[in-house]
């Protein structure tokens, strides 16, 4: 098993290896987890295999890219979070760390996208001691908006994402600090 990145009450959160690749099937090929992401789900294991290449490239060349949360009580692949380094520019930024997670549908509703999203964020600004991290969502995802706040991320602008309104969202290391402190 890969080395574990974080840990959390409930979860353990570690690089995506190719044993995931039923787990990122399960996630990604899920149309109602494809609601507010373009509507495209996978269709085979092996886009599934090819998505944790991806990724594993990206952990590479950049240094840093999506985590799996693994279920400490049952060792369940229940979906990924963590940073993406984007090089491309979106809404004026470029070579900034986005903030992300997306989860297998049966384990909506229970906090564990908020849970490894605030461990992310705290190893983000104590670990890597990241400047600033940006999140977006949908205008119309109310949940990843109400994951994105609950974590300290402030709504900067809305802007168009590949034709789509999106929430822009920000938080500064000297934020997060401030809202540990009063925690």
């Amino acid at each position: 098993m890969a080395d574990i990145l974080i840990e959390t009450e409930r979860f353990l959160i570690r690089p995506l290896v190719a044993e995931d690749a039923a787990g990122i099937f399960e996630l990604d090929s899920n149309p109602h987890v494809h609601t507010y992401l373009g509507k495209k789900p996978i269709k085979t294991l092996a886009e599934a295999e090819n998505v944790i290449r991806l990724i594993q490239k990206q952990y590479e060349d950049l240094g840093i890219g999506r985590w799996a949360i693994i279920e400490k009580s049952t060792g369940n692949f229940v979906g990924w979070t963590g940073f993406k380094y984007i090089i491309e520019t979106t809404n004026g930024r470029v070579n900034y760390y986005d903030l992300g997670y997306r989860l297998i549908e049966r384990y909506w509703g229970k906090g564990i996208a908020t849970e490894t999203a605030k461990a992310c964020l705290k190893y983000a600004f104590e670990g890597l001691e990241l400047d600033k991290v940006y999140g977006i969502c949908d205008v119309d995802n109310t949940g990843s908006r109400n994951i994105l706040e609950k974590c300290g991320l402030k709504l900067i602008t809305r802007l168009n994402y590949d034709g789509v309104p999106h929430f822009w969202f920000k938080i500064s290391n000297l934020d997060y600090q401030k809202l540990s402190a009063t925690n």
